[in-house]
């Protein structure tokens, strides 16, 4: 590994290599003044944070490999993004000066991710997007890494994640229908749930990604077709099969219960938890300080639901006890069924708890899932064709019947009444 002298006679690396199970060896040089800031962005304490919340959430429960962090994800975004963009501005050498903000913004685009991630937002109604902009606005470290770097710096990072940056390319390569978390993302959960489903070709998406100099935004060659319409089949199914899982919807359900009772209880005085916690159950998220904000992580509320398996309330202690232990509750899909009568099992799954002492409003309920296939915000996906850049969407009879989100309704409930239900 190449070294150089320290003036004071030590030695310091020039490389930082950060070994990946989906993308290898990724190596960030200290030379490149670009590069160089990543390291010192990484060794924040809130982008180390991210080693501590898990990539799936709760989905670990269903998926015994999902245990990667937030922090192995964004380190692939970026390196995605920069073989992305360098790939790109090597026959574009004007948007070279735009290297900084893209990899920047790749690798904090996560940084604002709270506790279980996207589940947090389910449980405590706050938004990742919103923290990462007000970390990289307000937490000192990384506001003044940025700062020195160019005092224009984090403007142009913010107009990435709120897509108003003047050259749509550089915050499409970071959000957009076809951007570098989504390729990362992809590859990882199905590297790490063990399925199939997420397997895409990112060496014919990387290559067939251009730049249009007329639009200023990101487009996909016309061969590149086939590479990005399986790209998107892919993200339809990992919706339908693993974030849309059965039994992560049940395990999201349990936790957000035994939050919504743990909340109950210190309201009413009965619930010892510590000041992020208690300040966590008492304030509206979004409003925190960014303090307490960044003193969560799943280890802080694992730890709660841990204790207050022995709470004196027997429906926070079941709820907490039925997620460390993975009693969870059953999800059915009931879509078949018509509205009236999806509403007429809700009610005789709350009788048939009642009856059995369990309180209806914790133990059954109805969820909807949604899995994703391709919609036609954020600027869609363009095709470069002899008669100009053209909508997928409009060239591909596949994608259009993706565009259609499939929509499913769950049945809630725990197995000591599944006999009651009955259903077909």
């Amino acid at each position: 590994m190449p070294y150089s002298i320290d003036p004071v006679g030590g030695s310091v690396c020039l490389e930082r290599t950060y070994h990946d199970p989906l993308h290898g060896a990724i190596t960030l040089n200290r030379t490149d003044p670009t590069e160089a800031l990543l390291i010192q962005l990484i060794d924040t304490p809130a982008f180390q944070r991210l080693r501590r919340i898990r990539q799936l959430g709760p989905a670990s429960l269903t998926f015994h490999g999902a245990e990667s962090s937030r922090f192995t994800h964004s380190l692939g975004v970026m390196a995605i993004a920069r073989r992305a963009f360098d790939r790109i501005a090597s026959h574009y050498p004007q948007l070279a000066a735009y290297r900084v903000v893209v990899l920047c913004a790749a690798l904090l685009h996560d940084i604002g991710h709270g506790p279980f991630s996207h589940t947090c937002e389910e449980i405590f109604g706050c938004h990742h997007e919103h923290w990462t902009q007000r970390i990289v606005q307000e937490f000192s470290p990384i506001r003044q890494l940025l700062d020195r770097f160019s005092p224009d710096l984090r403007r142009q990072i913010r107009q990435v994640y709120q897509k108003s940056h003047p050259i749509p390319l550089v915050w499409q390569l970071v959000s957009s229908q076809l951007d570098c978390d989504r390729l990362d993302y992809l590859m990882r959960d199905s590297h790490f749930t063990g399925t199939s489903y997420g397997k895409i070709d990112l060496e014919r998406i990387l290559m067939a990604l251009r730049y249009d100099p007329v639009s200023q935004q990101l487009v996909v060659v016309r061969k590149g077709m086939a590479a990005i319409e399986h790209y998107l089949i892919v993200r339809y199914f990992m919706y339908a099969q693993v974030y849309n899982h059965p039994k992560n919807l049940a395990a999201t359900w349990v936790l957000q219960q035994a939050f919504v009772r743990a909340r109950q209880m210190l309201q009413e005085g009965a619930l010892v938890a510590d000041d992020v916690v208690t300040a966590w159950l008492e304030d509206e998220c979004d409003r925190l300080p960014l303090s307490q904000y960044l003193a969560a992580d799943d280890g802080t509320f694992l730890y709660h639901l841990q204790r207050w398996q022995q709470h004196a309330d027997p429906i926070l202690a079941d709820l907490c006890r039925r997620f460390v232990d993975r009693d969870l509750l059953k999800a059915q899909d009931i879509t078949h069924l018509k509205e009236d009568e999806q509403q007429a099992l809700l009610a005789t799954a709350q009788r048939s708890l009642s009856a059995v002492g369990f309180s209806p409003d914790y133990y059954t309920g109805l969820r909807i899932s949604l899995s994703k296939g391709y919609t036609l915000y954020q600027r869609g996906i363009k095709l470069q064709t002899a008669t100009g850049l053209k909508e997928i969407s409009d060239l591909s009879p596949l994608v259009q019947t993706l565009i259609q989100p499939y929509r499913r309704v769950w049945l809630i409930y725990p197995r000591e009444i599944e006999a009651a239900l009955a259903i077909a």
